[in-house]
């Protein structure tokens, strides 16, 4: 199958801008997300879809492909879809460009499922949440699932919700089974390049989740579950962690 990575990558940034270009031990971490997802096992071809020629020369500069978007997008799926158009490709995957540490497999395990069963329209990721605090955090969006593995829900909510125990902390998280969601998505192109073109659905609005939209226009969203860590950075602060656990891990 024909199947393209493409990292959406903003110059500006509230709390971190020119993120994509900030030097992590010796490489910008747009250039570090790139070779991740190149190592990936299932990606054809990997793009860097910007909207700043700072960032688009910084990629061409170490060999990658760039393509310039428009400035206007709301979303980085809008900036995905913008390429997409374009493309020849069967199957779309959107990795985020502040994941300098994302694992080849994380992708490989997302692409699986629609690359078996063609009637899947989009996947996802993810990981069983371990601590309470976490559970809480309205920053951490979670995930419930059917028996097929498709999601019933995301929320910034506690999900699902331990009525009896809740006051208690009685139950541990192994019993609840609450899964953090991982924002790596694959799409089917066609579907992609409708998705992108859909009303906000009310969910979406309350959430601020754009993946409700899908669902709540009745479409199914495979979600895999991985021991996979992703690591972002998200502010200036988090540079150094992830150069330490670069050079604990021996990463290059």
């Amino acid at each position: 199958m024909r199947i393209t990575a493409i990292i959406p990558a903003r110059f500006a940034s509230t709390r971190f801008p020119g993120k994509p270009l900030v030097k992590i031990a010796g490489k910008t971490m747009i250039e570090r997300v790139y070779e991740r997802v190149g190592s990936s096992a299932t990606i054809n071809r990997v793009i860097v879809a910007t909207d700043d020629q700072r960032i688009y020369q910084a990629v061409t500069a170490f060999g990658g492909e760039a393509w310039m978007t428009r400035e206007d997008h709301a979303s980085g799926t809008d900036r995905l879809a913008e390429v997409a158009h374009e493309l020849e490709a069967d199957l779309v995957v959107n990795v985020q460009g502040d994941e300098p540490l994302i694992a080849p497999a994380m992708i490989d395990a997302a692409v699986a499922p629609l690359r078996d069963d063609p009637s899947i329209p989009m996947g996802t990721l993810k990981t069983a949440i371990s601590d309470w605090q976490e559970f809480r955090d309205p920053n951490v969006v979670k995930v419930v699932t059917d028996h097929a593995g498709d999601a019933l829900y995301f929320s910034r909510s506690p999900i699902p919700f331990p009525r009896e125990e809740w006051q208690t902390s009685a139950a541990s998280m192994a019993d609840i089974g609450a899964f953090k969601h991982i924002g790596l998505y694959v799409y089917r192109r066609d579907f992609l390049l409708r998705f992108a073109a859909m009303p906000e659905s009310r969910l979406e609005q309350l959430e601020k989740l754009e993946q409700l939209r899908a669902l709540e226009h009745g479409y199914r969203i495979r979600v895999i579950e991985t021991d996979q860590v992703c690591i972002g950075v998200d502010t200036p602060e988090d540079v150094p962690r992830v150069e330490m656990l670069l050079k604990s891990k021996d990463i290059r």
